[in-house]
């Protein structure tokens, strides 16, 4: 999907610095310093205009969230609501997710959220998927022990794709559903603009989590 550009992208975006993460990779093993304590910190790779991970920011206060997004002229739409909030638990990094190695020490965060990623569904662009194994690893690494992923798309071929990928790279299934709105998982409650989207149009959505093992 191609999105307008924003006049005065630069100057928007700095408005928000309160939020916005300039030099995300320095903070590599010290992201507690950002939110100033010692509380959990989970990721999105893919926030979009971040409703998703903004709800979750404000019914768990006593979490700290980072999101990722490498579009400014939508990562914006995030950044202003989570102004309007006023959030102290969350910022934002305008920035694709490559390796998470790059951002993340080992055992540094407690959760991954993959909604809605780009299918690539070309067989040679199977690596650019957020779910591929090279990916995963990363996961891995930066996660603590037996924490989770959780994973959305409305797309089924990428759906499947990521439960091998999973499996293969050993980590344990734990909630799976081809038909999220129609399940009674709590992953439900919580919803991204594209899911909505979706739904009115009659689309499924899928869902699974996968705990982490080292």
């Amino acid at each position: 999907m191609r999105h307008r550009k924003i006049k005065n992208e630069a100057e928007r975006l700095a408005e928000h610095h309160r939020y916005l993460i300039r030099d995300p990779k320095s903070f590599k093993g010290n992201w507690s310093q950002v939110f100033q304590n010692e509380h959990d910190i989970y990721a999105e790779f893919g926030c979009g205009k971040g409703q998703f991970i903004i709800a979750l920011a404000k019914r768990n206060p006593n979490r700290n969230y980072i999101a990722f997004e490498g579009k400014g002229s939508i990562i914006l739409r995030a950044l202003e609501k989570a102004d309007k909030e006023g959030l102290g638990n969350i910022v934002f990094v305008k920035e694709y997710m490559r390796d998470a190695g790059d951002y993340f020490s080992e055992d540094e965060i407690s959760g991954i959220y993959l909604n809605f990623s780009d299918p690539w569904p070309k067989d040679r662009h199977a690596k650019r998927r957020l779910t591929h194994g090279r990916y995963l690893e990363g996961y891995r690494k930066a996660l603590k022990k037996d924490c989770c992923i959780e994973f959305k798309t409305d797309n089924h071929d990428l759906f499947a794709f990521a439960r091998d990928e999973f499996e293969r790279c050993g980590m344990e299934l734990l909630e799976s559903s081809l038909d999220l709105h129609r399940s009674e998982l709590e992953a439900r409650n919580v919803t991204t603009e594209y899911e909505d989207k979706f739904r009115a149009e009659g689309r499924k959505i899928y869902y699974c989590k996968v705990r982490v093992q080292k």
